[in-house]
């Protein structure tokens, strides 16, 4: 027979190590990128500089926290960007048509809730793979953005507090950045504290297991896709405020900031597990990459290249190191 005996308690420094490596991985590399853009370029750490990174970041933060929740379930939303530039577009003409902006805040976050709702109903109730459904969903949402535009962008004009959510400050700190910040705590209360929470994180871990103990799994899948078409309705919303306009090409390529900087976070593409914290800390080094790399007057296009690479690595170290069974200074057993 063969005899089992207990796993002995590690260092507390250790176990808090393994149990946290792919948050203070990605801690310690955004502190890499802060020190080698702050010693290569002299405007890097200006106040002026700082703010503007973080009033860039704060779309690509809102839909990252809704795109944690729609990885965590196991699923992925390749949409995010159409939706964006669908709500930008449309916000736009409304206000051009002389709708009142509160109106059409309401109503595009409500349209962004419509939108993630239709999507999550065919992934989660007629069994469709999310990368399906968003793929298409991010051609037509796109196609319709275009159409209504006919490629123009659509100039928002006389709405003084419309723009000061996109532009507007609040002690001293961007009004995009604040609710960012909001939307951050509130995706961090729900994953950690929330019965919604536990049931995101069930449904992602083992769908049918959640499903068996009377989990509503279909409706929690369909529900985050909501989640998200509601955050993306937000960021266009900031994106049109702040440019004072809106345009069928806003948003090109934000589907890959936001999934780099979900999974650059330690969210797992297999579900069950994530990071909000991490989340906000993937989208501020994606952020402080593309805004370094513009100060060193290298190309924004090399941009691309880099998040892909994050990517890359990322994915490898989510599956390859920081898996389930890795523990910091022991050997697999």
């Amino acid at each position: 027979m063969t005899a089992y005996t207990e796993r002995t308690s590690g260092s507390p420094v250790a176990d808090f190590v393994s149990e946290h490596a792919q948050v203070i991985s990605i801690a310690v590399f955004f502190v890499a990128c802060l020190a080698f853009f702050s010693s290569t370029t002299d405007t890097f750490l200006t106040l002026g500089n700082i703010l503007n990174v973080v009033r860039q970041a704060a779309p690509i933060l809102i839909v990252a926290v809704a795109m944690t929740l729609v990885i965590i379930t196991g699923g992925i939303d390749l949409s995010v960007g159409s939706q964006v530039a669908l709500v930008n577009a449309v916000a736009a003409i409304l206000m051009a048509m002389g709708y009142p902006w509160p109106v059409v805040l309401l109503g595009m976050i409500a349209f962004g809730g419509i939108i993630g709702i239709a999507q999550g109903w065919f992934t989660a109730y007629q069994g469709i793979p999310a990368f399906i459904v968003t793929l298409a969903g991010l051609s037509i949402l796109r196609g319709f953005a275009l159409w209504l535009t006919q490629g123009y962008s659509i100039p928002i004009k006389d709405a003084p507090g419309f723009f000061w959510l996109g532009r507007g400050e609040l002690f001293s700190i961007p009004v995009p950045a604040l609710i960012a910040v909001l939307v951050a705590v509130i995706g961090y209360v729900i994953i950690a504290y929330t019965k919604y929470g536990r049931q995101v994180v069930a449904v992602g871990s083992n769908l049918e297991a959640a499903r068996r103990v009377g989990m509503p799994a279909k409706w929690i899948v369909a529900s985050v896709y909501m989640v998200s078409g509601i955050a993306c309705a937000l960021a266009g919303l900031l994106i049109a405020a702040r440019l004072g306009s809106g345009s069928s090409n806003a948003a090109v390529g934000f589907e890959l900031q936001v999934i780099a900087a979900v999974v650059l976070g330690g969210t797992s593409l297999m579900g069950g597990r994530g990071s909000i914290l991490g989340t906000v800390l993937g989208t501020l080094t994606i952020a402080v990459i593309g805004n370094g790399l513009i100060l060193m007057h290298i190309s924004p296009f090399f941009t691309q290249i880099v998040t892909g690479a994050i990517i890359l690595v990322a994915i490898w170290l989510n599956t390859k190191i920081f898996t389930t069974n890795f523990r910091f200074g022991a050997k697999a057993r």
